[in-house]
């Protein structure tokens, strides 16, 4: 009798998600972007919430949860209610990195995560603000090997792709830069923009029309290849570092436990 009673408690339990997978949504889903406001996993959260709402029939919120490299905004998905009703936009930080940098973490990347699909893949750029007077990516290696650590350069926080792009370029370089980490790219941009800074190893959306417009200038893509959304821009290979590529990619995930069917 023990051992019905408990294989119906677990079909209980079955009939159960499988009822609540059915009906859902019925309300709306909060997608969690763990960095500041204008950083590329907001940007790219606020890209697809529009399809979403219209493909769900529900309200789709963005909300903003940065801090500790995105370990605040994804703690805070970890341990949501896995009812697909809340949402991480993730960084390749936060699933792969931010592990091996902090000796506590809050929740594990691998079991904490039930992934859904990769939102955003796309190489670096190294950018400076033009009153550097640097005009192409070896003229950034001359002055970094004649005046080490005078150029300082911005990120989007420590362990962060962007900070290990920094780190790659002064390996590949042999240079040294001053490292100056920020609690999200869009702040690092906009301090780059008004001259605080000199520089970025930055992801393309939060750069892009700046490059265009002139108020930041665009130096080497860390990528093998020219990009068609700034074909003017050359690759790393032309400052003799063919080989530096850096890129970063954003996931959507749910909560572990998530009901496969959502």
């Amino acid at each position: 009798m023990k051992r019905i009673s408990v294989l119906i408690g677990v079909l209980s339990v079955l009939f159960a998600t499988a009822a609540g997978a059915q009906s859902w949504p019925s309300k709306p889903i909060r997608i969690i972007a763990p960095f500041p406001p204008g950083g590329v996993a907001d940007v790219l959260a606020r890209a697809i919430q529009p399809g979403l709402q219209e493909a769900l029939g529900q309200q789709v919120i963005i909300e903003n949860k940065p801090g500790a490299g995105g370990n605040i905004g994804a703690d805070l998905v970890a341990k949501a209610d896995p009812d697909g009703y809340t949402l991480l936009l993730a960084s390749a930080g936060i699933l792969t990195i931010n592990e091996f940098l902090y000796s506590k973490m809050p929740f594990d990347p691998a079991k904490a995560f039930a992934p859904i699909t990769v939102v955003g893949d796309m190489p670096n750029i190294v950018v400076v603000n033009p009153k550097t007077g640097l005009k192409t990516l070896k003229a950034l290696i001359d002055k970094a090997k004649a005046e080490p650590g005078k150029l300082n350069f911005g990120s989007a926080g420590n362990g962060t792709t962007t900070h290990l792009a920094i780190v790659l370029l002064e390996q590949a370089a042999r240079i040294q830069l001053a490292h100056v980490p920020y609690k999200g790219a869009a702040p690092a941009v906009q301090d780059l923009v008004a001259g605080q800074i000199d520089g970025l190893v930055d992801n393309p959306p939060l750069v892009l029309g700046h490059i265009r417009n002139g108020t930041l200038t665009g130096l080497a893509w860390a990528a093998p290849q020219r990009m068609a959304i700034l074909p003017d821009v050359p690759t790393a290979a032309p400052a003799g570092l063919p080989g530096f590529e850096a890129s970063s990619w954003f996931a959507l995930v749910a909560p572990a436990g998530t009901p496969k069917e959502i």
